[in-house]
C-alpha cells in the first residue's frame, strides 16, 4: 500500500518544479472573480451543506438509483462505492473543452465507480471495476490544492455524484488553505434534482452529459436507467438556473456557467435531433453545447450490434446540421473544426466512411 505522499505524487504524475505563480482571476469586464463556494462560506452556509450531504450516506439517496444503503456502515449500493472517495488519477487535462484547458490544463480528478455504468463506457476499468485508491477528505483537499499550485485553471471533478459529500468536505478544507479555482462538476447527468439544489452556490461550472433522449435506449445501455432522459433534463434545467450561460475571463478561460456534452452514437441511438431541439426549446440558445464525435467501441458495446461500430462521417455531419438548424449558437469549437474538416473531405470521399478525426479529441483520461 503506497503512502499518502507516494499516492499524491503518483496520482498527479508531477514534480514540485511545475509550480506556477498565479494572478487573481478576473471576469471579462476586468472585475476580480471569486468562486461561488467562497461566497457561501462567508455566509456561514457551506459547513451546513457539508453536514447535510454527509447525512445522506446513512441511507444513500445521492443519485436517482436511491439504493438506501448505509455507506457509513460499509454497505454498498449500485455504484459499489465506499464512504470514502476512491480516486484513480488527478492531473492537468489538455483534452477537455478549450475554455477549460486554457494554457495550463484543467485540474482533473477521476473518481472511481459510477451510478450509471454504460455498456460502452470508455473508462470502464475506473467506472465499472472501481480501480483506484481510497483517500481521506483531507487528502482529496490536498489534490485540489496541488492542482492549483501547478497552474491548473479549475478543479474538474469527473464522475462526482456518488462522492459528492466527500467533495464538499474536501472543498471546505481546501478553501481554508487557499483554494480559489472554479469548481467543475463533470457528470453523466444522472442526478437527483434535490442533490443539484444542494449544490446551489457551490458549483461554478456544471458539465453534464445528455446521453439519450429515449428511455428505452437509456435502459438498454445504462443498466436499466429508463428514467435517465426525464431525470437529466430536470437536472440540467436546474443547473442552468444556478449558473447560466458560460462566462469566461479575459483570456477566454471558463469561470462560471453550463456546458452540455452529447456523444453522437451509431444509428441515432443517442437521439441527437431530439436533444438539440430540447436544448433550443428549454434553455438559452447560447448555451454551450459540445456535440462530440469520439464514440468508439469499448467494453461491452461489442455485444450490441447497433453500437458495435464507430460513427460515420455522415452521422456526425447530420448531428451538427441538426444543432445549427435548431438555432444553437454556442457550439464547441473543436466540434465545429471537425465538422469543417469532414465537410471539405467529403467533397472527395464517400461520407459513409467511419469517422476518425485528426488529432487527439479524447475528453477522458
Amino acid at each position: 500500500m503506497p503512502s499518502r505522499r507516494q499516492f499524491l505524487r503518483s496520482a498527479l504524475l508531477l514534480g514540485p518544479a511545475l509550480a506556477l505563480a498565479r494572478r487573481p482571476l478576473r471576469s471579462w469586464a476586468g472585475e476580480e472573480w471569486r468562486p461561488a463556494y467562497a461566497r457561501l462560506e462567508e455566509k456561514g452556509e457551506l459547513a451546513q451543506r457539508v453536514e447535510q450531504a454527509y447525512s445522506i450516506f446513512e441511507e444513500c439517496r445521492l443519485c436517482p438509483r436511491q439504493c438506501g444503503v448505509n455507506r457509513l456502515q460499509g454497505e454498498t449500493g449500485f455504484c459499489r462505492a465506499p464512504s470514502r472517495a476512491v480516486v484513480y488519477a488527478a492531473h492537468p487535462h489538455l483534452g477537455e473543452e478549450i475554455s477549460l484547458v486554457g494554457r495550463h490544463g484543467s485540474g482533473t480528478i477521476f473518481f472511481s465507480n459510477c451510478n450509471l455504468r454504460c455498456v460502452f463506457c470508455q473508462n470502464w476499468p475506473i467506472s465499472h471495476e472501481g480501480r483506484g485508491q481510497e483517500i481521506s477528505d483531507q487528502d482529496l483537499a490536498g489534490l485540489m490544492l496541488e492542482l492549483q499550485r501547478i497552474g491548473c485553471h479549475n478543479i474538474n471533478l469527473v464522475t462526482p455524484t456518488h462522492v459528492m459529500p466527500n467533495i464538499l468536505q474536501a472543498l471546505r478544507i481546501a478553501l481554508g488553505q487557499g483554494l480559489r479555482l472554479p469548481l467543475v462538476y463533470n457528470t453523466s447527468g444522472y442526478e437527483r434534482l434535490e442533490m443539484v439544489r444542494l449544490l446551489d452556490g457551490i458549483v461554478d461550472i456544471y458539465m453534464p452529459d445528455m446521453k439519450y433522449m429515449d428511455p428505452a435506449q437509456a435502459a438498454k445501455y445504462s443498466a436499466g436507467a429508463a428514467d435517465y432522459p426525464e431525470v437529466t433534463k430536470a437536472a440540467i434545467i436546474e443547473m442552468n438556473r444556478q449558473v447560466g450561460v458560460l462566462a469566461v475571463d479575459q483570456d477566454g478561460t471558463a469561470l462560471r456557467g453550463l456546458i452540455i456534452r452529447h456523444l453522437v452514437m451509431p444509428n441515432r441511438v443517442a437521439g441527437t435531433r431530439e436533444f438539440v431541439r430540447w436544448v433550443a426549446q428549454s434553455l438559452p440558445r447560447s448555451t454551450y453545447v459540445n456535440i462530440m464525435p469520439q464514440y468508439r467501441v469499448e467494453y461491452k458495446a461489442f455485444d450490441y450490434p447497433e453500437i458495435a461500430r464507430g460513427i460515420t462521417v455522415a452521422e456526425f455531419l447530420e448531428a451538427m446540421a441538426w444543432a445549427e438548424e435548431s438555432g444553437l449558437t454556442n457550439l464547441d469549437p473543436k466540434s465545429l473544426a471537425v465538422r469543417d474538416f469532414f465537410l471539405n473531405r467529403s467533397k472527395d470521399k464517400n461520407s459513409s466512411q467511419s469517422l476518425a478525426p485528426p488529432g487527439d479529441l479524447s475528453f477522458r483520461a
